[in-house]
């Protein structure tokens, strides 16, 4: 299969690009190289990606339809033929502070993946929602089917605007898509403005974690390695709308996070505990039983497993 993963260089697209080219396929990453985060951490991940010869990088921006055409030219088009949308601007947090580049990136930058895949007739896309397009929803788990019109961030906005313009380009057009709603995920190479890595950096530093939500915020923590093999089923079913929740299926408490930290780092962490920071959710947790039936998706790492991965990379990564 010939692939465009927009975002290769980040965490998510990272992963996905090299399960697909270690399988085989021909992938062309396509990535910015935005300074949101440390440019270094994207670098040293495309360099693992350069070192399959059926990999392609193209350095551009999806706000530009030109440079998606760049990327989009250098697929076999006579083959099957994929987008993997996972560029976009993440943060919760920051989206409240950046408003215009979030519905740049992620709403227009969408749309021209949608036009440009209609243009050079592609097989399908399959995007990346989120969780946060529940909101602060009261029913769980979250079902594909919940009302999903009451986001509580400008980012779980943007998110739900990207479902209903596949939707309308499915209508109209006949593109097939499948969105995929992720709930935190994690691992190794992840970002490092979520979670887990924070806590890790803090915790060797001697720098009290700082905990929001006084520590009782609940997610639905899902690793890095169940949501890829999610992605890549979504792109081989390729069906023709659809929207499936990505999560491990199961809450946990972010205390038990904290603690999976601390046993993994043989720490035990100076702790600040805070309120809710704005935009945030309390709880979160996926219904993954369409997945479970239509993907075959079935995630096996919980936290006390994959929280010991990242800090093992961690520590290797940055020689602590």
């Amino acid at each position: 299969m010939n692939i465009l993963v927009t975002g290769s260089a980040g965490f998510i697209g990272f992963h996905t690009s090299k399960k697909l080219l270690e399988r085989g396929d021909t992938v062309v990453g396509l990535d910015n190289f935005n300074q949101y985060y440390d440019a270094k951490l994207k670098e040293d991940r495309t360099k693992q990606l350069q070192q399959y010869p059926n990999f392609t990088l193209v350095r551009g921006d999806i706000t530009n339809k030109d440079d998606i055409r760049s990327a989009l030219v250098k697929l076999d088009t006579s083959a099957e033929t994929r987008i993997i949308h996972l560029a976009a601007q993440a943060g919760v947090r920051h989206s409240v502070e950046n408003p215009d580049v979030f519905i740049t990136d992620n709403i227009q930058g969408f749309q021209n993946i949608l036009d440009c895949a209609r243009e050079y007739k592609i097989g399908g896309v399959i995007y990346a929602s989120s969780s946060s397009v529940y909101g602060n929803n009261e029913s769980y788990p979250s079902r594909e089917t919940d009302t999903v019109n009451k986001p509580v961030s400008l980012y779980g906005l943007t998110k739900a605007s990207n479902e209903l313009q596949a939707y309308s380009a499915h209508h109209l057009f006949g593109t097939k898509s499948t969105g995929l709603r992720f709930f935190t995920v994690y691992g190794p190479w992840g970002r490092p403005d979520m979670a887990l890595f924070l806590f890790t950096r803090w915790a060797i530093e001697g720098t009290p974690l700082k905990i929001f939500g006084e520590g009782k915020m609940q997610r639905d923590f899902t690793f890095i390695d169940d949501i890829v093999a999610g992605i890549i089923s979504a792109s081989d079913h390729n069906y023709d709308y659809e929207v499936f929740n990505l999560g491990a299926g199961n809450t946990e408490e972010l205390m038990s996070y904290v603690h999976a930290v601390e046993s993994a780092l043989g720490i035990e962490a100076k702790k600040e505990f805070l309120p809710m920071q704005f935009g945030d959710t309390v709880k979160s947790m996926a219904d993954i039983t369409k997945a479970q039936q239509m993907l075959q998706f079935a995630p096996k790492t919980r936290i006390a497993t994959g929280v010991p991965k990242f800090v093992e990379w961690y520590r290797s990564y940055y020689n602590v």
